[in-house]
């Protein structure tokens, strides 16, 4: 019992200081993450076909390479190419890129949602594109894509921690010296980690669980 109270009092300033690093890569990229999907998203139903093309490549690309090769080609290449940015940063970008595909797709499963008289009827009142879809199509489709995108953001969460292979010092980095540092108490180190994780991503999961209820109920 004393080594286990001995482990997490030795661990618990080192798992907190990674908590709040977590938080900040979750919060920071997320809201990256989400200004960038929302663009992709309408350029994906642009009526100019440059863009579609453009936000298609971006999409699949992205989807379809591991979180590890973006980090690693933000972590080695940008610098190679000039960027002095710290690795923090760089992490920031990182995340922020592999998670806007995920964001921008949910967000264009909400257009697709929106019946397309709607857009029609803005148009036939002399309403352009960009008007269309701020004004008549995104308030639409905003209460259908929560649920999907808070769990584009569990994931992310969970994605921060290939932030720490990068000297990022998130929480997964301070898990694993942690369990280097108190062997013997292997097993309660973890359960501690993974509670701090609990303590991010199950609220999300009950938001969106609350907020797809509501939506159901609207219909």
């Amino acid at each position: 019992m004393d080594t286990i109270i001995g482990a997490i009092a030795d661990v618990t300033p080192a798992y907190l200081a990674g908590f709040l690093m977590t938080l900040q890569l979750l919060l920071i990229s997320g809201v990256g993450a989400f200004v960038v999907g929302v663009l992709v998203a309408t350029m994906r139903i642009s009526p100019v076909p440059s863009l579609r093309v453009f936000a298609t490549v971006y999409t699949e690309v992205l989807r379809n390479v591991p979180l590890l090769l973006v980090l690693m080609f933000c972590a080695l290449i940008l610098p190679i190419l000039g960027s002095d940015l710290d690795y923090y940063p760089l992490a920031l970008i990182g995340l922020t890129a592999y998670t806007s595909p995920f964001v921008a797709e949910a967000i264009r499963s909400g257009f697709n949602g929106v019946p397309v008289g709607q857009a029609e009827a803005a148009r036939s009142i002399g309403m352009g594109f960009g008007q269309t879809v701020t004004l008549v199509v995104l308030p639409q489709a905003a209460r259908m894509v929560v649920p999907p995108l808070i769990n584009v953001f569990i994931a992310l969460t969970k994605n921060t921690s290939v932030a720490g292979i990068f000297f990022v010092n998130e929480l997964f980095k301070q898990t694993n010296a942690g369990t280097r540092d108190n062997p013997d108490a292997i097993i309660v180190v973890l359960l501690y980690a993974a509670f701090l994780y609990l303590c991010i991503t199950v609220p999300l999961g009950l938001i969106a669980g609350a907020v797809e209820k509501r939506v159901v109920v609207m219909r």
